[in-house]
């Protein structure tokens, strides 16, 4: 398996080609050498995997998977106990990622040639395209948290560039710099959370810190408090915090929707199957230790998850921008796979709510991607991103019609769409698990197929616009990638997932709960069937008057609940006002003030003496007599 790490050394070679020489290159030539770059990385992530589940990984007498680490080198060392390696872990989750990674960036890369042909910076977005890939990859497959946490810097950076790729449009530059602030303040709760674990535990190492059902974290910690809490919970809810900023749980979301504004390709490849599930991938890797060590913040976990998805989804259904309401989407998703890790249990069919967070992260990369690149590919045709632009698109756009409505299909969990089979394990674990957080996640199922299909129809049926040029379908560069994604939503529901992933790592048997899921069935059917009547024939008056009825909750809504405006009065009024101001104050007049009061009296007190070496002898001569005067005369008084 040590082939895996040309997984991570491709991607960085081609950022290094095209960042440097980029420039003289041919946009074309440095398009191609990314995607080709991508795609060898992606046939070896599908050889690693074929070789981990099929012939290396299963090789324990309880026929669980093994964990493999085919390369590894200290990098920094502390004590005898404490050091950073620089390494390659391969098992169930991380092999799965290499796949989701490498599949949604190889169509992203695609989609690309054709979606940004022509534009400025072509070579310098390729560039950015590697980074970010080379930058997840190195995360999902660090040997210890330390690693993982360089890595996880490393997507947010790479995620800045992107999102800030036009950088001459002002909200390309504020998107840019609101997702690298917000992600950073949660990125402190994270490092914080690392020390002190390490500090507790002596190591950073994935495998030591889950070992034994987390017996190293338990016994370290035990005994330990602060605030009525023990040392594990602060630290586990600590690194949660990371992953909610990179996942964009509530109240850290607030980036996301924002990031739109960054290239369609590089919305579908962040808000697919990359950088916002890197919290929950955080939370799976360490699940052993939430468990048995920190179990309320499981807890924590899925009622956070429960209460972001149901807002995201409430929020999604009133916005006009198609990629805000993909946005919300994302979010809210997202959310859905964390309430199913802090629904489950540990092993077998009790790590039911893991490996159910583990499939739908698997399907929802795809039809995600398929619904940002379907997007892109509308947007590339009409030239904008509001639905009142649009409407009757499937006469001109057949192709694209057919692989989103196949998308919608899939995330509203219509069966045999792949949505259909990991969005149901999810509702089976909560229904054993909490039936309050499965009342959640079933409404927030009917308003997820109501607000995707209000999506649909605007953009595909609605009233027909009258556009200043004839719509048409997009290049066959750009339809591949859609056909594809549209592919593998509708098959890999049909993988049997819990063959491979499980939260011990032991494979299990599931079935469909039919009651669990024609409960889901039904309230996806009904939210589809109202969207429908509100929005198949467009221009609906009934719409009208369904708005006028929510009156000033619609208006919230539509302003996400201005929660963007209480972050800017916090950060203005209190952050910049009350703390920031005050501490500028200080450092202005009173450490610079100090400082310049002291070079300022050094340059008088050198300017009274520097007579003294004027190199007058009449006044050296003076002085000396003057001085050998009063050394006298204090010598005959002494």
């Amino acid at each position: 398996m040590e082939f895996t790490l040309f997984i991570l050394a491709i991607p960085l070679a081609v950022f290094l080609v095209a960042g440097l020489a980029g420039s003289r290159m041919k946009p074309r030539a440095a398009g191609v050498m990314g995607t080709v770059g991508i795609g060898i990385a992606a046939v070896l992530s599908y050889t690693a995997a074929f070789f981990y589940f099929f012939k290396i990984g299963n090789g324990k007498t309880d026929g669980a998977f093994a964990d493999v680490v085919p390369f590894s080198v200290e990098w920094l060392r502390f004590t005898d106990k404490v050091h950073i390696d620089l390494g390659i872990l391969i098992d169930p989750i991380s092999v799965m990622m290499l796949v989701v990674i490498t599949t949604v960036s190889l169509m992203v890369h695609i989609y690309s040639l054709g979606y940004m042909e022509g534009e400025r910076g072509f070579q310098r977005y390729y560039a950015f395209l590697s980074l970010f890939s080379f930058s997840m990859l190195g995360l999902v497959v660090a040997t210890n948290i330390f690693q993982m946490y360089i890595f996880w810097e490393l997507v947010g950076v790479s995620s800045y560039l992107l999102i800030g790729f036009y950088y001459t449009k002002p909200q390309a530059v504020a998107a840019s710099k609101k997702a690298f602030i917000v992600t950073r303040f949660a990125d402190l709760g994270f490092l914080v959370g690392i020390l002190i674990l390490s500090f507790y535990t002596g190591t950073f190492d994935f495998g030591a810190l889950t070992a034994d059902n987390a017996l190293l974290v338990v016994n370290t910690t035990a005994g330990a408090s602060f605030l009525g809490l023990s040392v594990a919970t602060w630290a586990m809810a600590l690194i949660f915090m990371g992953g909610a900023g990179k996942s964009a749980m509530f109240p850290l979301h607030i980036w996301l929707p924002d990031a739109m504004e960054g290239p369609t390709p590089v919305s579908a490849l962040i808000h697919a199957a990359t950088m916002v599930v890197a919290g929950v991938y955080l939370v799976a890797r360490l699940f052993t230790v939430y468990v048995f060590a920190a179990p309320d913040v499981l807890v924590m976990i899925g009622y956070v998850g429960a209460f972001t998805a149901l807002f995201a989804a409430i929020i999604a259904i009133t916005q006009t921008d198609i990629k805000r309401v993909l946005a919300f989407s994302t979010i809210s998703q997202i959310a859905y796979m964390m309430v199913a890790l802090g629904v489950s249990g540990f092993g077998g069919h009790g790590g039911l709510g893991y490996m159910a967070s583990m499939f739908h992260l698997f399907t929802h990369a795809f039809f995600k991607a398929l619904l940002f690149l379907g997007a892109g590919s509308v947007i590339h045709t009409v030239h904008s991103n509001e639905m009142s632009a649009m409407g009757g698109l499937r006469r001109y756009m057949p192709v694209t019609h057919i692989t989103f409505l196949i998308a919608c299909l899939a995330i509203a969990g219509i069966p045999p769409f792949s949505g259909f089979f990991s969005k149901d394990e999810i509702l089976a674990a909560a229904f054993h698990h909490d039936k309050v957080l499965f009342a959640a996640l079933w409404i927030i199922a009917g308003l997820t197929a109501f607000y995707m299909f209000r999506l649909y129809f605007n953009i595909f049926w609605g009233k027909k616009r009258h556009y200043e040029h004839t719509p048409h379908e997009s290049p066959k560069i750009m339809l591949f990638p859609l056909l594809l994604l549209a592919l593998l939503s509708c098959v890999t529901g049909a993988i049997p997932f819990s063959n491979f992933i499980s939260g011990d790592n032991i494979p299990f048997d599931t079935h469909i709960e039919w009651g669990v899921a024609a409960s889901g069935i039904a309230i996806a059917v009904v939210g589809i069937l109202a969207a429908s009547s509100l929005y198949r024939k467009g221009d609906s008056h009934a719409v009208r008057h369904l708005i006028n009825s929510l009156g000033n909750f619609y208006q919230a809504t539509l302003h996400k609940f201005y929660l963007d405006e209480v972050w800017m009065f916090i950060t203005k009024s209190i952050v910049f006002k009350c703390v920031s101001t005050p501490i500028a104050w200080f450092d202005k007049h009173v450490v610079d003030g100090a400082m310049n009061r002291l070079g300022r009296g050094t340059q008088q007190l050198s300017s009274a003496i520097k007579g003294f070496q004027s190199g007058d002898v009449q006044f050296y001569a003076w002085v000396f007599i003057a001085g050998a005067l009063i050394v006298t005369a204090l010598a005959l008084v002494m």
